[in-house]
């Protein structure tokens, strides 16, 4: 595929994925995101990534929007032999052109179709078609294949929603002719900084001035249950470059929110805690209530062999039991002090070296998915000492068990950071 080349200092380009099973909700649209990946690799701004059914019209309202306010727009999906697969109509219609067979596709389509016994059908034959003037590109991965077109206003490249055709597509035939077309020279790469015991308004007031006065490096945040994530992104002629200018805003972010921040980029806070039981040589086991496993299946998934064991627990007939097992002796006067037992028996009668245990107690009957109304106490026994740790919300919801897990987490990593 050639294209002729020209050099531009920035290049915009917007996806539009393709599909009224996306806006039904049947699968997820994890194609756009691969793709922004793909983007930001070589330095391409992504500023929309929007999601149309399987409607010529609407479609054709999208791509003429996507048109004039990005040089590039990535079609995925809709170039099937189906009578929804209307991408090559709408691409047509909005750059004004006709759709035609492509006599080169149609020949090694009945090529393909006969070669695996089976006979090239009239629907089938409507994948050889593309918009008038398009090139086509082959896809080897596949019977569909894709196009682009170029404009005045810039150029639309429509590929299979496939995932494993569409990648194939992106990396060895879309990247490289984007690089030529717009002589691309720089990239985007970004660091993660990943952060615990602080909600998002807490991160925002002590990095705000950041978040406000940057511009490159950009500073963001993005919160998950029990976590923050900051984002420092640089554009630059290299990724040792942009690594160069993130390093300094990393220090500060570093100074500002200390040990808050328990890793970075593909680390997670499992893993992190894997890391140190295992340097340590140290087993544990776990206690928990209302977070229903969410704990012990995270330490098990990061250190199995540190694991010894863990009880979920829904009654406080099971909970006096563990705790008498473990020689303590009800009843607690408090939260802080049932949990602090309950982690010293999980220990103690495991034979364990460390418990952890995360009791929680609902206010009222809720039916609240997230932030639910409570208290979550959580503890960590070692040897003589226990460490305890208190959160003002509680709930069966999957973000407040993950809540749950993330301070479970957070604590026990502190804590084996101590010893």
């Amino acid at each position: 595929m050639s294209s002729s080349s020209r050099t531009t200092s920035e290049v915009n380009a917007e996806i539009v994925a393709i599909g009224s099973e996306l806006l039904l909700g049947q699968i997820v649209d994890s194609n756009s995101a691969w793709i922004a990946q793909r983007l930001a690799s070589v330095g391409v701004n992504l500023f929309y990534k929007t999601v149309v059914g399987d409607n010529e019209g609407r479609m054709v309202s999208i791509l003429g929007k996507a048109l004039d306010r990005a040089d590039v727009v990535i079609t995925t999906g809709g170039i099937g032999p189906t009578q929804d697969d209307l991408t090559r109509e709408a691409v047509a219609a909005v750059i004004g052109r006709e759709v035609v067979t492509h006599p080169e596709s149609l020949v090694e389509l009945k090529e393909r179709f006969q070669k695996r016994g089976f006979i090239l059908t009239k629907n089938n034959e409507r994948q050889a078609q593309i918009p008038e003037g398009a090139t086509v590109i082959k896809n080897p991965n596949g019977t569909a294949p894709a196009f682009l077109v170029e404009d005045d206003r810039g150029v639309i490249i429509s590929v299979p929603g496939v995932p494993f055709e569409m990648k194939w597509l992106i990396d060895n035939e879309i990247i490289p002719y984007l690089r030529d077309r717009y002589g691309l020279s720089q990239v985007i790469h970004y660091k993660l900084l990943k952060v615990t015991d602080l909600g998002e308004s807490s991160v925002d007031h002590l990095i705000g001035h950041l978040i406000a006065e940057s511009s490159n490096p950009t500073v963001g945040v993005l919160a998950h249950p029990g976590q923050v994530d900051v984002r420092i992104a640089a554009r630059a002629g290299s990724e040792a470059e942009a690594q160069e200018l993130i390093a300094p805003v990393e220090i500060e972010v570093r100074e500002l929110l200390g040990d808050n921040i328990f890793g970075e980029d593909d680390e997670t806070i499992e893993s992190v805690v894997g890391s140190l039981l295992e340097q340590r040589e140290l087993t544990i086991s776990t206690y928990e209530d209302l977070s229903a496993g969410a704990v012990a299946d995270a330490i098990q998934g990061a250190a199995d062999v540190r694991f010894v064991e863990g009880a979920i627990v829904n009654s406080n007939t099971t909970l006096e039991r563990i705790v008498r097992a473990g020689g303590e002796t009800p009843p607690f006067k408090n939260g802080q002090a049932k949990v602090e037992a309950l982690a010293r028996a999980s220990r103690k009668a495991s034979g364990a070296d460390v418990g952890l245990a995360v009791h929680a107690v609902e206010e009222g009957d809720q039916r609240t998915e997230n932030l639910g109304r409570g208290d979550t106490h959580i503890a960590v026994s070692i040897a003589a000492e226990v460490r305890y740790h208190h959160n003002a919300s509680a709930g069966r919801g999957r973000p407040d068990r993950r809540r749950a897990s993330v301070n479970a987490m957070s604590l026990l990593r502190r804590t084996l950071l101590d010893l």
